[in-house]
């Protein structure tokens, strides 16, 4: 991915098809396309990990800032983008924050990582220059009293509660509720993050079901062939997971080549199940896995009109919550610059305090925040692998399908 932002003379052929496609799919998303633009555009510095260790998933941000800018331009906002990679490492981001902001930022956004964003929520403060958090759920990102800080994500409280609950509707959508589970989880700090969330959450929510085994796994594990025949002699009723994408795979074959047969596998929230290259390495045994995470809604204009875009310009990408949120870090930023008239980072702020956006590409109310800076109006989804294509089958409201519990035996697939 180029540092520099989509425009007319850097675009892929590709890249340009989707682009044209653009203006015509504008009027759909329900917003007026306005000829007159801000004479100044919005300068957003953009600190996401480019390289280093979340180099990918920071790549995919990326595609998230950039590809709906045309979208964007026909729909009357003004932004450009000013891009820094914060190289997986906090004190990078902080410094290079310090550096956009020299530069003539107006306004920042990122970091995806809750370290490296806490780091510039700290320059933010310092500088006095509202600052846009695209992903992180820390909850001390909002539990600071930071003035600057505006963060359209869950909170890790947030996401841990969702994901639980939409357990409840998957029983009652199907009409069978096990009793029993399995835990099958990473042992980094994400996975043993979730883990005690789990753990202090299961007894709270009056869920139908207990863990009876929890497992915890190295994520660079290259055979998993021990921890899949622990849960196997659980005999537990389905099979939750905690899992990033490598090992979610290895994770899956495994239980396919042990015909690890339950109701389902199922994430109340992690990476992984719903990747691309999950779905292309798994073929017709990723059908079926699902996730309860944070997602598009379908039924929004404007998510059909980026999804598309997106699918067209990276036909081999996944256009997942990542290349979402992003771009609704972008779209927040260009609607309070918008609204405000003015470049000023005071005049900002405030315009970030009023925002209220109805039509979005994310599940969940309009996009509001609260004093604190959490938008609180966030919802989400149970998506499952259906015809090899993650789908939103719950809530109800918002399906594109309806949920397949219990899963069909692995012999039995075609």
């Amino acid at each position: 991915m180029s540092d520099n932002a989509i425009n007319p003379s850097a675009l892929t052929r590709r890249q340009f098809t989707a682009t044209a496609a653009v203006g015509a799919v504008a009027a759909s998303v329900g917003l007026p396309a306005r000829s007159a633009r801000a004479a100044t555009p919005l300068k957003l510095g953009v600190l996401l990990p480019r390289s280093g260790h979340l180099a990918l998933i920071g790549q995919a941000c990326q595609r998230g800032a950039e590809i709906g800018l045309p979208m964007l331009k026909d729909l009357g906002y003004s932004v450009e983008l000013m891009n820094a990679d914060t190289e997986s490492n906090p004190d990078v981001g902080r410094t290079q924050a310090e550096k956009l902001i020299r530069e003539g930022a107006n306004m920042l956004m990122g970091c995806f990582d809750s370290a490296t964003t806490l780091a510039v929520a700290g320059v933010a403060e310092q500088k006095g220059v509202p600052f846009v958090v695209n992903i992180g759920a820390e909850p001390k990102i909002t539990e600071q009293g930071f003035k600057y800080v505006f963060r359209n994500f869950p909170s890790a409280g947030m996401l841990g509660k969702g994901g639980l609950l939409l357990y409840k509707d998957m029983f009652a959508a199907s009409g069978v509720t096990p009793k029993t589970a399995v835990l099958l989880h990473i042992n980094d700090s994400f996975g043993m993050g979730m883990l005690g969330g789990i753990n202090a959450l299961m007894p709270k929510l009056d869920l139908p079901f207990t863990i009876v085994e929890t497992i915890a796994y190295d994520p660079k594990a290259r055979d998993l062939s021990i921890e899949v025949a622990k849960a196997k002699a659980a005999k537990a009723d389905f099979v939750m997971t905690v899992t990033r994408l490598n090992d979610a795979i290895l994770l899956v074959r495994e239980m396919v080549k042990q015909q690890m047969d339950t109701m389902g596998i199922t994430s109340p929230g992690s990476p992984g199940m719903y990747d691309k290259q999950f779905l292309k390495a798994l073929g017709k045994y990723a059908d079926f896995c699902s996730v309860n995470i944070p997602w598009f809604d379908p039924k929004q204009d404007m998510a059909t009109a980026l999804s598309k875009t997106f699918e067209k310009a990276f036909p081999d990408e996944s256009c997942d919550l990542n290349v979402g949120f992003t771009f609704e870090a972008v779209l927040i930023a260009a609607d309070a610059h918008k609204r405000a008239g003015s470049n000023d980072p005071q005049v900002l702020t405030e315009a970030l305090r009023a925002t209220n956006i109805e039509k979005r590409v994310m599940l969940g109310g309009p996009i509001k925040f609260e004093a604190n800076g959490q938008n609180m109006n966030l919802r989400s989804a149970v998506v499952q692998n259906l015809n090899g294509r993650p789908t939103v089958v719950l809530p109800a409201e918002s399906a594109e399908a309806k949920l397949v519990f219990p899963a069909p035996a692995f012999k039995s697939r075609t």
